[in-house]
Protein backbone atom coordinates (compact mmCIF):
# COMPACT_ATOMS: atom_id res chain seq x y z
CA UNK A 1 0.00 0.00 0.00
CA UNK A 2 0.83 3.50 -0.53
CA UNK A 3 0.03 6.46 1.60
CA UNK A 4 -0.98 9.89 0.50
CA UNK A 5 2.07 12.46 1.23
CA UNK A 6 -0.43 15.71 0.97
CA UNK A 7 0.47 19.29 0.49
CA UNK A 8 -1.77 22.24 1.63
CA UNK A 9 -1.77 25.53 -0.39
CA UNK A 10 -3.69 28.95 -0.13
CA UNK A 11 -4.76 29.24 -3.76
CA UNK A 12 -5.90 33.19 -3.65
CA UNK A 13 -2.02 33.78 -1.59
CA UNK A 14 0.07 31.48 -4.02
CA UNK A 15 -1.53 32.80 -7.07
CA UNK A 16 -0.96 36.19 -5.98
CA UNK A 17 2.61 35.87 -4.80
CA UNK A 18 3.46 33.89 -8.41
CA UNK A 19 1.83 36.76 -9.80
CA UNK A 20 4.69 39.48 -8.33
CA UNK A 21 7.12 37.16 -9.07
CA UNK A 22 6.62 36.37 -12.29
CA UNK A 23 5.68 39.83 -13.29
CA UNK A 24 2.58 38.99 -14.62
CA UNK A 25 -1.18 37.73 -14.50
CA UNK A 26 -0.41 33.69 -13.16
CA UNK A 27 -3.54 32.04 -13.14
CA UNK A 28 -4.67 28.38 -12.64
CA UNK A 29 -3.53 27.59 -16.33
CA UNK A 30 -0.44 29.53 -16.48
CA UNK A 31 1.13 28.22 -13.22
CA UNK A 32 5.53 27.89 -13.91
CA UNK A 33 6.68 24.27 -14.59
CA UNK A 34 8.60 24.65 -11.16
CA UNK A 35 6.11 24.85 -9.42
CA UNK A 36 4.60 21.31 -10.69
CA UNK A 37 8.71 20.02 -10.19
CA UNK A 38 8.82 20.68 -7.01
CA UNK A 39 6.15 19.46 -6.16
CA UNK A 40 7.54 16.12 -7.78
CA UNK A 41 10.83 16.65 -6.30
CA UNK A 42 9.16 16.60 -2.58
CA UNK A 43 7.25 13.60 -3.47
CA UNK A 44 3.88 15.06 -2.74
CA UNK A 45 1.09 13.02 -4.29
CA UNK A 46 -1.96 14.91 -3.32
CA UNK A 47 -2.09 18.98 -3.83
CA UNK A 48 -4.85 20.67 -1.85
CA UNK A 49 -6.06 24.16 -3.50
CA UNK A 50 -7.69 25.61 -0.64
CA UNK A 51 -10.31 28.37 -1.18
CA UNK A 52 -10.52 28.01 -4.94
CA UNK A 53 -14.37 28.37 -4.71
CA UNK A 54 -15.94 31.76 -5.82
CA UNK A 55 -16.76 33.76 -1.91
CA UNK A 56 -19.78 36.35 -2.55
CA UNK A 57 -20.22 40.13 -1.80
CA UNK A 58 -21.97 39.62 1.43
CA UNK A 59 -19.30 37.49 2.35
CA UNK A 60 -16.42 39.88 1.46
CA UNK A 61 -18.51 42.55 3.41
CA UNK A 62 -18.65 40.69 6.27
CA UNK A 63 -14.86 40.13 6.23
CA UNK A 64 -14.26 43.91 5.72
CA UNK A 65 -15.85 45.15 8.46
CA UNK A 66 -15.68 42.61 11.11
CA UNK A 67 -13.87 44.68 14.28
CA UNK A 68 -12.09 41.13 15.32
CA UNK A 69 -10.66 40.87 11.89
CA UNK A 70 -9.55 44.33 11.06
CA UNK A 71 -7.30 43.65 13.95
CA UNK A 72 -5.95 40.60 12.94
CA UNK A 73 -5.65 42.06 9.32
CA UNK A 74 -3.87 45.03 10.93
CA UNK A 75 -1.47 42.61 13.14
CA UNK A 76 -0.54 40.42 10.20
CA UNK A 77 -0.56 42.40 7.20
CA UNK A 78 0.32 46.00 8.29
CA UNK A 79 -0.28 48.64 5.45
CA UNK A 80 -3.51 46.17 4.01
CA UNK A 81 -6.36 47.59 1.62
CA UNK A 82 -9.71 46.47 0.90
CA UNK A 83 -8.66 45.17 -2.10
CA UNK A 84 -6.41 42.42 0.16
CA UNK A 85 -9.81 41.15 1.11
CA UNK A 86 -11.36 38.48 -0.45
CA UNK A 87 -13.59 36.91 1.99
CA UNK A 88 -14.07 33.99 3.88
CA UNK A 89 -13.32 30.81 1.61
CA UNK A 90 -15.35 28.79 3.71
CA UNK A 91 -18.41 31.28 2.81
CA UNK A 92 -19.06 29.68 -0.59
CA UNK A 93 -21.42 31.71 -2.99
CA UNK A 94 -20.74 28.85 -5.92
CA UNK A 95 -19.11 26.17 -6.17
CA UNK A 96 -17.35 26.98 -9.28
CA UNK A 97 -13.85 28.79 -9.69
CA UNK A 98 -13.53 32.95 -9.92
CA UNK A 99 -12.39 34.37 -12.91
CA UNK A 100 -9.85 35.47 -10.77
CA UNK A 101 -7.84 32.45 -10.32
CA UNK A 102 -8.88 31.27 -13.72
CA UNK A 103 -12.54 29.78 -13.57
CA UNK A 104 -13.58 26.11 -14.24
CA UNK A 105 -11.54 25.59 -17.61
CA UNK A 106 -8.65 26.74 -15.89
CA UNK A 107 -8.67 24.25 -13.33
CA UNK A 108 -9.59 21.47 -16.00
CA UNK A 109 -6.28 22.08 -17.45
CA UNK A 110 -3.99 22.30 -14.05
CA UNK A 111 -5.62 19.45 -12.65
CA UNK A 112 -4.68 17.52 -15.97
CA UNK A 113 -1.23 19.08 -15.41
CA UNK A 114 -1.22 17.84 -12.10
CA UNK A 115 -2.14 14.35 -12.79
CA UNK A 116 0.54 14.15 -15.71
CA UNK A 117 3.03 14.88 -12.98
CA UNK A 118 1.72 11.99 -10.77
CA UNK A 119 -0.13 13.87 -8.58
CA UNK A 120 -3.44 13.87 -7.56
CA UNK A 121 -5.81 16.95 -6.80
CA UNK A 122 -8.05 18.05 -3.46
CA UNK A 123 -10.38 20.67 -3.36
CA UNK A 124 -12.84 21.53 -0.54
CA UNK A 125 -16.50 20.95 0.42
CA UNK A 126 -17.71 22.83 2.85
CA UNK A 127 -21.15 20.07 3.64
CA UNK A 128 -22.55 21.99 6.85
CA UNK A 129 -23.49 25.45 5.20
CA UNK A 130 -23.36 27.74 2.23
CA UNK A 131 -22.49 31.42 1.75
CA UNK A 132 -25.14 34.01 2.30
CA UNK A 133 -24.36 34.99 -1.31
CA UNK A 134 -25.35 30.97 -2.50
CA UNK A 135 -28.62 31.14 -4.71
CA UNK A 136 -30.48 28.67 -2.86
CA UNK A 137 -30.67 30.75 0.27
CA UNK A 138 -33.28 32.68 -1.42
CA UNK A 139 -34.76 30.40 -4.50
CA UNK A 140 -34.62 27.38 -1.74
CA UNK A 141 -34.44 28.81 1.93
CA UNK A 142 -36.46 25.06 2.24
CA UNK A 143 -33.13 23.87 2.63
CA UNK A 144 -31.60 25.41 5.51
CA UNK A 145 -32.56 25.59 9.37
CA UNK A 146 -35.50 27.86 9.89
CA UNK A 147 -36.79 29.96 12.52
CA UNK A 148 -40.50 31.18 12.96
CA UNK A 149 -38.55 34.46 14.17
CA UNK A 150 -35.88 36.94 13.66
CA UNK A 151 -33.63 35.97 16.94
CA UNK A 152 -30.02 35.91 17.69
CA UNK A 153 -27.91 33.49 14.99
CA UNK A 154 -30.76 34.54 12.06
CA UNK A 155 -30.80 36.53 9.12
CA UNK A 156 -34.50 37.30 7.32
CA UNK A 157 -34.50 36.08 3.55
CA UNK A 158 -37.37 37.42 0.93
CA UNK A 159 -40.12 34.56 0.17
CA UNK A 160 -43.48 35.31 -1.35
CA UNK A 161 -44.84 34.57 1.66
CA UNK A 162 -43.08 37.15 3.85
CA UNK A 163 -40.01 36.90 4.79
CA UNK A 164 -37.78 33.59 6.11
CA UNK A 165 -35.38 33.63 9.23
CA UNK A 166 -32.36 31.39 8.63
CA UNK A 167 -30.47 30.26 10.71
CA UNK A 168 -26.05 31.51 9.93
CA UNK A 169 -24.34 28.04 9.97
CA UNK A 170 -22.21 27.27 13.74
CA UNK A 171 -20.03 24.94 15.68
CA UNK A 172 -21.95 24.22 18.70
CA UNK A 173 -18.79 25.27 20.76
CA UNK A 174 -18.89 29.03 19.51
CA UNK A 175 -20.95 32.00 17.90
CA UNK A 176 -22.53 31.27 14.73
CA UNK A 177 -20.37 32.24 11.60
CA UNK A 178 -22.56 35.66 10.21
CA UNK A 179 -21.44 34.77 6.51
CA UNK A 180 -23.26 31.64 6.47
CA UNK A 181 -26.11 30.12 6.51
CA UNK A 182 -27.01 26.49 8.24
CA UNK A 183 -28.27 23.83 5.79
CA UNK A 184 -30.54 21.60 7.87
CA UNK A 185 -29.62 17.68 7.87
CA UNK A 186 -32.97 17.05 8.75
CA UNK A 187 -34.87 16.98 5.57
CA UNK A 188 -35.13 14.69 2.85
CA UNK A 189 -34.20 17.71 0.22
CA UNK A 190 -31.65 18.84 1.99
CA UNK A 191 -29.71 15.82 2.01
CA UNK A 192 -30.45 15.05 -1.27
CA UNK A 193 -29.48 18.77 -3.26
CA UNK A 194 -25.87 18.11 -1.11
CA UNK A 195 -25.54 14.27 -2.65
CA UNK A 196 -25.71 15.82 -5.80
CA UNK A 197 -23.87 18.84 -5.74
CA UNK A 198 -21.06 16.17 -3.90
CA UNK A 199 -21.22 13.85 -7.28
CA UNK A 200 -20.80 17.51 -9.06
CA UNK A 201 -17.57 17.49 -7.55
CA UNK A 202 -15.79 14.90 -7.51
CA UNK A 203 -16.11 15.39 -11.34
CA UNK A 204 -13.93 18.28 -11.05
CA UNK A 205 -11.14 16.34 -8.43
CA UNK A 206 -9.31 13.76 -7.37
CA UNK A 207 -10.98 14.03 -3.52
CA UNK A 208 -12.55 16.43 -1.04
CA UNK A 209 -11.17 17.58 2.51
CA UNK A 210 -14.93 18.08 4.42
CA UNK A 211 -15.28 21.18 6.56
CA UNK A 212 -16.02 20.46 9.39
CA UNK A 213 -17.56 16.94 8.71
CA UNK A 214 -18.88 16.12 12.47
CA UNK A 215 -21.50 18.33 12.56
CA UNK A 216 -23.92 16.51 10.11
CA UNK A 217 -23.79 13.55 12.09
CA UNK A 218 -27.39 13.02 13.28
CA UNK A 219 -26.62 13.54 17.16
CA UNK A 220 -24.19 16.39 16.76
CA UNK A 221 -26.94 18.19 14.36
CA UNK A 222 -29.82 17.35 16.42
CA UNK A 223 -28.52 18.79 19.50
CA UNK A 224 -26.88 21.76 17.77
CA UNK A 225 -29.78 22.36 16.40
CA UNK A 226 -32.58 21.46 19.29
CA UNK A 227 -33.92 25.11 19.66
CA UNK A 228 -34.99 25.68 15.89
CA UNK A 229 -37.14 22.24 15.67
CA UNK A 230 -38.25 21.31 12.17
CA UNK A 231 -41.63 19.44 11.08
CA UNK A 232 -39.54 17.13 8.54
CA UNK A 233 -39.82 13.34 10.25
CA UNK A 234 -36.52 11.74 11.55
CA UNK A 235 -34.15 10.51 9.76
CA UNK A 236 -32.20 7.21 11.02
CA UNK A 237 -29.64 7.06 8.70
CA UNK A 238 -26.59 9.13 8.18
CA UNK A 239 -25.89 11.95 5.52
CA UNK A 240 -21.77 10.10 4.73
CA UNK A 241 -22.64 6.76 4.11
CA UNK A 242 -25.01 7.37 0.94
CA UNK A 243 -23.35 10.52 -0.06
CA UNK A 244 -19.42 8.55 -0.13
CA UNK A 245 -20.31 5.83 -1.79
CA UNK A 246 -22.59 7.76 -4.49
CA UNK A 247 -19.67 10.05 -5.43
CA UNK A 248 -17.26 6.94 -5.06
CA UNK A 249 -19.48 4.86 -7.89
CA UNK A 250 -19.52 8.20 -10.27
CA UNK A 251 -16.33 8.83 -9.84
CA UNK A 252 -14.02 5.34 -8.77
CA UNK A 253 -10.62 5.74 -6.63
CA UNK A 254 -11.95 9.50 -5.32
CA UNK A 255 -10.47 10.25 -1.88
CA UNK A 256 -12.31 11.57 1.11
CA UNK A 257 -10.82 13.63 4.24
CA UNK A 258 -12.71 14.67 7.16
CA UNK A 259 -11.98 17.34 9.56
CA UNK A 260 -12.97 16.23 12.53
CA UNK A 261 -12.63 16.65 16.29
CA UNK A 262 -14.35 15.48 19.54
CA UNK A 263 -13.34 11.86 19.34
CA UNK A 264 -15.30 11.07 16.35
CA UNK A 265 -12.58 10.00 13.89
CA UNK A 266 -13.42 6.94 14.30
CA UNK A 267 -17.35 7.10 13.80
CA UNK A 268 -16.27 8.72 10.59
CA UNK A 269 -14.00 6.03 9.33
CA UNK A 270 -16.42 3.95 10.11
CA UNK A 271 -19.19 5.66 7.95
CA UNK A 272 -17.06 5.63 4.84
CA UNK A 273 -13.96 8.37 5.27
CA UNK A 274 -10.66 7.19 3.73
CA UNK A 275 -8.69 9.56 6.23
CA UNK A 276 -9.68 11.37 9.14
CA UNK A 277 -7.69 14.52 11.13
CA UNK A 278 -5.45 13.33 13.97
CA UNK A 279 -6.41 16.33 16.10
CA UNK A 280 -5.02 14.47 19.20
CA UNK A 281 -1.53 13.44 18.30
CA UNK A 282 -1.30 17.04 16.60
CA UNK A 283 -1.52 18.43 20.29
CA UNK A 284 0.18 15.88 21.98
CA UNK A 285 3.40 16.67 19.68
CA UNK A 286 2.76 20.69 19.76
CA UNK A 287 1.96 20.40 23.41
CA UNK A 288 5.29 18.48 24.28
CA UNK A 289 3.22 15.34 25.57
CA UNK A 290 5.43 13.09 24.43
CA UNK A 291 4.68 9.78 26.14
CA UNK A 292 0.96 10.53 25.39
CA UNK A 293 1.92 10.71 22.03
CA UNK A 294 3.54 7.79 22.56
CA UNK A 295 0.75 5.41 24.27
CA UNK A 296 -2.04 6.75 21.60
CA UNK A 297 -0.26 5.50 18.79
CA UNK A 298 0.33 2.16 20.20
CA UNK A 299 -3.14 1.74 21.77
CA UNK A 300 -5.31 2.66 19.18
CA UNK A 301 -6.25 -0.31 16.24
CA UNK A 302 -3.25 -0.02 13.34
CA UNK A 303 -6.11 0.62 10.20
CA UNK A 304 -6.96 3.51 12.52
CA UNK A 305 -4.07 4.98 12.46
CA UNK A 306 -3.34 4.09 8.57
CA UNK A 307 -7.01 5.97 8.25
CA UNK A 308 -5.64 9.68 10.08
CA UNK A 309 -4.02 12.54 8.79
CA UNK A 310 -0.96 13.52 10.69
CA UNK A 311 0.07 17.53 10.75
CA UNK A 312 1.97 20.01 12.58
CA UNK A 313 0.30 22.57 11.29
CA UNK A 314 -2.60 23.72 8.80
CA UNK A 315 -4.56 27.40 8.00
CA UNK A 316 -6.59 26.77 11.24
CA UNK A 317 -3.68 26.41 13.26
CA UNK A 318 -0.56 28.35 14.30
CA UNK A 319 2.25 28.03 12.56
CA UNK A 320 5.11 25.31 13.82
CA UNK A 321 8.00 27.42 13.57
CA UNK A 322 6.33 29.68 15.98
CA UNK A 323 5.46 27.03 18.05
CA UNK A 324 8.57 24.64 18.57
CA UNK A 325 12.42 25.11 18.55
CA UNK A 326 13.75 24.18 14.69
CA UNK A 327 15.40 20.86 16.48
CA UNK A 328 11.53 19.70 17.33
CA UNK A 329 10.02 20.84 14.20
CA UNK A 330 12.16 18.25 12.96
CA UNK A 331 11.69 15.69 14.77
CA UNK A 332 7.88 16.16 14.82
CA UNK A 333 7.81 16.51 11.33
CA UNK A 334 9.68 12.72 11.20
CA UNK A 335 7.65 11.34 13.57
CA UNK A 336 4.45 12.63 11.67
CA UNK A 337 5.91 11.61 8.03
CA UNK A 338 6.87 8.14 9.20
CA UNK A 339 3.76 6.97 10.68
CA UNK A 340 0.95 5.08 8.20
CA UNK A 341 -1.84 7.31 7.03
CA UNK A 342 -2.05 10.93 4.91
CA UNK A 343 1.30 13.11 6.05
CA UNK A 344 0.07 16.21 6.05
CA UNK A 345 2.41 19.35 5.05
CA UNK A 346 1.23 22.99 5.04
CA UNK A 347 2.50 25.78 2.58
CA UNK A 348 4.82 27.97 4.29
CA UNK A 349 5.83 25.13 6.56
CA UNK A 350 8.99 23.75 4.33
CA UNK A 351 10.48 27.36 4.87
CA UNK A 352 9.82 28.40 8.54
CA UNK A 353 7.09 30.76 8.06
CA UNK A 354 5.81 31.75 11.52
CA UNK A 355 2.38 34.04 10.42
CA UNK A 356 -0.78 32.96 10.65
CA UNK A 357 -3.16 34.20 8.07
CA UNK A 358 -6.86 35.01 8.61
CA UNK A 359 -8.03 33.19 5.39
CA UNK A 360 -10.20 36.06 4.72
CA UNK A 361 -6.80 37.68 3.17
CA UNK A 362 -5.99 37.01 -0.54
CA UNK A 363 -2.38 38.89 0.55
CA UNK A 364 -0.13 37.38 2.59
CA UNK A 365 2.54 39.20 3.70
CA UNK A 366 6.27 38.45 2.68
CA UNK A 367 8.51 36.51 4.96
CA UNK A 368 12.36 35.51 4.72
CA UNK A 369 12.82 32.14 4.24
CA UNK A 370 14.51 30.66 7.53
CA UNK A 371 17.64 28.94 5.45
CA UNK A 372 17.92 26.02 8.28
CA UNK A 373 14.64 25.33 8.49
CA UNK A 374 14.59 25.27 4.58
CA UNK A 375 17.30 23.00 4.28
CA UNK A 376 16.14 20.33 6.97
CA UNK A 377 13.06 19.60 5.06
CA UNK A 378 14.53 19.33 2.31
CA UNK A 379 16.81 16.82 3.41
CA UNK A 380 13.88 14.89 5.46
CA UNK A 381 11.73 14.58 2.13
CA UNK A 382 14.26 13.89 0.16
CA UNK A 383 15.50 11.18 2.62
CA UNK A 384 12.40 9.78 2.37
CA UNK A 385 12.71 9.37 -1.06
CA UNK A 386 15.41 6.82 -0.55
CA UNK A 387 13.40 5.07 1.50
CA UNK A 388 10.62 3.22 1.86
CA UNK A 389 8.32 4.70 4.32
CA UNK A 390 5.20 5.23 3.20
CA UNK A 391 4.94 2.39 0.70
CA UNK A 392 4.46 -1.32 1.75
CA UNK A 393 3.70 -2.10 5.08
CA UNK A 394 4.24 -0.12 8.43
CA UNK A 395 4.33 -1.08 11.88
CA UNK A 396 4.40 1.22 14.87
CA UNK A 397 7.00 -0.32 17.42
CA UNK A 398 7.06 -0.72 21.34
CA UNK A 399 10.14 0.62 22.73
CA UNK A 400 11.73 -0.92 25.85
CA UNK A 401 13.26 0.58 28.47
CA UNK A 402 16.93 0.74 27.73
CA UNK A 403 17.59 -0.52 31.84
CA UNK A 404 15.54 -0.20 35.07
CA UNK A 405 14.43 2.92 36.07
CA UNK A 406 14.94 5.03 32.83
CA UNK A 407 11.50 6.07 31.90
CA UNK A 408 13.21 7.92 28.49
CA UNK A 409 11.83 5.05 26.07
CA UNK A 410 8.31 6.66 26.51
CA UNK A 411 10.14 9.98 24.44
CA UNK A 412 10.24 7.25 21.16
CA UNK A 413 7.91 6.91 17.94
CA UNK A 414 9.42 3.92 15.83
CA UNK A 415 7.54 2.89 12.90
CA UNK A 416 9.09 -0.25 11.02
CA UNK A 417 8.57 -0.53 7.12
CA UNK A 418 8.99 -3.23 4.81
CA UNK A 419 7.83 -3.52 1.34
CA UNK A 420 9.57 -6.25 -1.01
CA UNK A 421 12.44 -8.17 -0.11
CA UNK A 422 14.65 -8.66 3.29
CA UNK A 423 15.35 -5.30 3.56
CA UNK A 424 13.34 -2.56 5.29
CA UNK A 425 13.69 0.73 7.08
CA UNK A 426 13.04 1.98 10.67
CA UNK A 427 12.08 5.76 11.54
CA UNK A 428 12.73 6.53 15.15
CA UNK A 429 12.59 10.00 16.42
CA UNK A 430 13.25 11.10 20.44
CA UNK A 431 10.46 13.85 20.78
CA UNK A 432 12.06 15.00 24.16
CA UNK A 433 14.29 17.76 24.43
CA UNK A 434 17.09 15.46 26.22
CA UNK A 435 18.95 12.37 25.08
CA UNK A 436 16.96 9.09 25.43
CA UNK A 437 17.45 5.66 25.53
CA UNK A 438 15.81 2.43 24.41
CA UNK A 439 15.36 -1.09 22.72
CA UNK A 440 13.18 -1.16 19.80
CA UNK A 441 12.25 -4.93 19.21
CA UNK A 442 12.45 -5.31 15.25
CA UNK A 443 9.55 -8.01 13.77
CA UNK A 444 11.37 -8.56 10.62
CA UNK A 445 11.03 -12.60 9.36
CA UNK A 446 14.68 -14.03 9.50
CA UNK A 447 15.98 -11.34 11.02
CA UNK A 448 18.10 -13.44 13.52
CA UNK A 449 19.50 -15.64 10.53
CA UNK A 450 21.39 -12.54 9.26
CA UNK A 451 24.29 -9.98 9.87
CA UNK A 452 22.73 -6.55 9.27
CA UNK A 453 24.43 -3.12 7.75
CA UNK A 454 22.30 -0.16 9.13
CA UNK A 455 22.45 2.89 7.16
CA UNK A 456 21.00 6.00 8.33
CA UNK A 457 19.96 8.05 5.33
CA UNK A 458 19.72 11.31 6.92
CA UNK A 459 23.64 11.44 7.82
CA UNK A 460 24.73 8.49 5.68
CA UNK A 461 26.49 6.47 8.51
CA UNK A 462 26.82 3.30 8.19
CA UNK A 463 26.44 0.23 11.29
CA UNK A 464 26.87 -3.16 11.44
CA UNK A 465 24.44 -5.21 14.01
CA UNK A 466 24.54 -9.38 14.65
CA UNK A 467 20.59 -10.25 13.64
CA UNK A 468 20.97 -12.65 16.82
CA UNK A 469 21.52 -9.83 18.56
CA UNK A 470 18.67 -7.81 17.35
CA UNK A 471 15.98 -10.63 17.74
CA UNK A 472 16.80 -11.26 20.94
CA UNK A 473 16.56 -7.81 22.77
CA UNK A 474 16.32 -5.25 19.68
CA UNK A 475 17.94 -2.33 18.49
CA UNK A 476 19.96 -0.10 21.19
CA UNK A 477 18.86 3.55 20.49
CA UNK A 478 20.79 6.78 22.32
CA UNK A 479 19.79 9.34 20.56
CA UNK A 480 20.35 12.95 21.48
CA UNK A 481 17.34 15.82 22.16
CA UNK A 482 15.08 15.44 19.34
CA UNK A 483 17.35 13.21 17.70
CA UNK A 484 15.68 11.35 14.47
CA UNK A 485 17.20 8.35 12.09
CA UNK A 486 15.73 6.98 9.48
CA UNK A 487 17.61 3.40 8.91
CA UNK A 488 17.80 1.28 5.80
CA UNK A 489 18.41 -2.08 6.92
CA UNK A 490 20.10 -4.27 4.11
CA UNK A 491 20.94 -8.20 4.81
CA UNK A 492 24.55 -8.63 4.54
CA UNK A 493 25.71 -11.32 2.11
Amino acid sequence: MSYPLLYQINTRCWLKDLSAHQKRPVTLATVPDAEFASWQKSGFTHIWLMGVWTTGAQARKIALEHPDLRRDYDAVLPGWQDADVAGSPYSIADYSVPQTLGGDEELKKFRAKLNQSGIKLILDFVPNHLGLDHPWVTAQPELFVQSPQLEDGTFAVPASAGPRWIAHGKDPCFAPWTDVAQLDYRRVATRTAMRQLLVSLAAKCDGVRCDMAMLLLNEVFAKTWAHFPTDAPTLANEFWPDAIREAKQAQPGFIFMAEVYWGLEGRLQELGFDFTYDKALYDDLIERHHAEAQRKLLTHPPDYVARSIHFLENHDEPRVAAKLSLAENCAAALAILGLPGMRFLHEGQLTGARIKLPVQLSRRPVEPVQAEVKVAYEKLLASLKQSVVGQGRGEILAPRPAWDGNPTHQNFIAVQWQANGPTFDLVVVNLAWHASQCYVPLSIAGLAERHWTLRDLLRDQRYERVGSDLAQQGLYLDLPGSGAQIFRFTPQA
